[in-house]
């Protein structure tokens, strides 16, 4: 799916109309979808709803969605940031035809309509500025706006005034009923009013993700055609609650549309890039991936890389580690092979020199995790030169302290072969740069990876929230995962071990970045919290994550 800049949306609708979807029809669309996805997440038959209404196209989306939801049963009033044209805005005489409460800001004396208002809805349909926002708001609006946020907060306190009850229960809660048990598929929020964003939450930059202090954070926000730079870049993102995105019929064979590229990839495309598994297949259908890893101070990391490539598919995995961490593996994680190499506690040049006459037998390779702690030693460095040096090297994944080494070598990007996958976080990618991390952190991460990827000649997985993965040719993916589960030591193991998995299986190295990426989150949504979860558990996670994708509903 595509991700869209401002501009590019506007040249999107702009091309549309002239290959005749008429903006008209595509503000019905828009109005309609975000109507639809409300009705399939809240109960909205007698709920009392308020649709503030911008003076823009965005405003005309909330009055399309106010009248479907009218239609439904819902007790509407529209709020007007500016006066609207009966005689030319024809979704504002439809609703006035309906005979529903609708008033303008200017005449709303001290804002005690909309305050009064605010204090009995159950729902805010935000409709008032979408992406038009590029400077902090300002003048009458930011007066609405002001009022907005203390009308939602005063509902909202009103609502959940903190009790004092006269039994304190000292036995531990018991788990609610699963959705699977109830009856009723919508959602139940967790405060009124539900604010349901059109577009954009108000205040939003959608290009930059910054996010003016008026703004007022939704619960759900459908946006059309494909979601926004800003809906992935913090603090944006965290305004946005769910994202949902609809289709108002802009044909994505458009010229516009299919220059942009960058791309959020969905649990539909996902699926169509996951490796076949015959049912006449053996181990060696499945890949030989080789896991060159490990110190005497880390010893966990190969073995939990080794964990996330076999939960991932891999049919053999053979793990060159130092003696020192293979006397441990071998008892957690008997199902692996172990080369024989001589280190003790670092791997060295010499061992590397063991390993090349075998490289050949591998699907696939993966260097780095544990190797030797943020400041690599001279030893380990020295073991991944050499290695880089070899006649032929598989598919490879760099990661860790792997890209910790690289980045001591002079020139290492023409080390490495075309296409070999790199893994950095953003500290790990600032070495790399050879820039401090505070300057990588002011750039806009979608732009930093595909330059590198240029640059380098590579493939770039940027971890964070909302991990990003770019090509050498300038297309970019973005994975829809921001998840505080994941933050946790060892997780970045699991993932290059996945990764690794799948190149063995024969992905190609972009596809394997980004569906190794994609299960990994994926694998991580399924863990029931944001906190506790073991990197162990993540790659057990792998198996179930991976036939959710397989089913008919991923």
């Amino acid at each position: 799916m595509k991700v869209f800049t401002v501009s590019q949306m506007i040249a999107a609708e702009k091309a549309a109309d002239a290959a005749g979807v008429a903006y008209a029809q595509m503000m019905e669309h828009a109005g309609q979808t975000v109507a639809e996805a409300i009705l399939a997440r809240y109960p909205v038959a007698e709920a009392r709803v308020l649709v503030l209404v911008g003076p823009g196209n965005n405003g005309g989306d909330g009055l399309v969605c106010g009248r479907y939801l009218a239609q439904a049963g819902a007790d509407v009033a529209f709020y007007l940031s500016k006066p609207r044209d009966l005689a030319t805005d024809a979704n504002y005489a439809q609703i006035q035809q309906m005979g529903l409460f609708a008033v303008a800001a200017g005449f709303d004396q001290r804002f005690r309509v909309l305050r009064t208002r605010l204090s009995v809805s159950d729902l805010v349909v935000d409709a008032l500025l979408g992406t038009g926002v590029t400077r902090p708001i300002g003048g009458d609006l930011a007066k609405l706006m002001r009022q907005l946020q203390a009308g939602v907060a005063e509902r909202r306190t009103a609502l959940h005034e903190p009790s004092h009850p006269r039994l304190v229960s000292l036995t531990p809660p018991r788990p609610a009923l699963s959705p699977a048990s109830t009856s009723s598929p919508r959602a139940v929020p967790s405060a009124y009013p539900i604010i349901v964003a059109v577009d954009c939450p108000s205040g939003l930059n959608c290009d930059t993700g910054e996010l003016d202090a008026l703004a007022v954070p939704a619960d759900l926000t459908v946006t059309f055609a494909g979601p926004k730079r800003g809906h992935f870049i913090f603090p944006g993102a965290a305004a946005c609650g769910e994202l949902v995105v609809a289709d108002i019929s802009i044909p994505p064979d458009l010229p516009v549309v299919q220059a942009v590229n960058v791309e959020v990839v969905t649990a539909v495309h996902a699926h169509t890039l996951l490796p076949a598994r015959p049912q006449d297949g053996h181990k060696g259908s499945f890949g030989k991936v080789l896991i060159a890893a490990g110190c005497d101070q880390y010893r966990g990391a190969p073995v939990l890389a080794a964990r996330g490539a076999f939960r991932a598919g891999a049919g053999l995995v053979a793990l060159a580690t130092p003696d020192v961490v293979r006397q441990t593996a071998v008892v957690a994680l008997p199902e692996a092979t172990y080369p024989l190499i001589t280190a003790e506690q670092v791997l060295s040049a010499q061992d590397a020199a063991q390993l090349l006459p075998t490289l050949p037998q591998y699907d696939a390779l993966l260097v780095g995790p544990g190797l030797g702690g943020t400041t690599v030693g001279q030893t380990a460095v020295e073991f991944l030169f050499a290695l880089l040096a070899a006649p032929y090297l598989p598919p490879m994944v760099l990661d860790a302290d792997g890209l910790n080494g690289l980045a001591q070598l002079p020139d290492w990007p023409r080390l490495l072969p075309p296409d070999t996958i790199l893994t950095p976080h953003p500290a790990e990618m600032a070495r790399l740069m050879g820039i401090p991390l505070a300057n990588l952190l002011a750039r806009d991460r979608v732009e930093v990876a595909r330059e590198q990827a240029q640059a380098w000649g590579q493939i770039v997985l940027l971890k964070g929230a909302y991990t990003v993965v770019a090509a050498p040719d300038g297309r970019v993916t973005i994975l829809p995962f921001a998840n505080p589960v994941l933050a946790v030591g060892g997780s970045g193991d699991v993932l290059s071990g996945v990764i690794v998995a799948l190149l063995g299986q024969g992905v190609r190295p972009y596809e394997a970045a980004i569906l190794g990426g994609y299960l990994h989150g994926a694998a991580g949504a399924l863990y029931p919290g944001d906190t506790g979860l073991l990197a162990s558990e993540l790659a057990d996670l792998l198996p179930r994550a991976i036939q959710l994708l397989k089913s008919d509903k991923p």
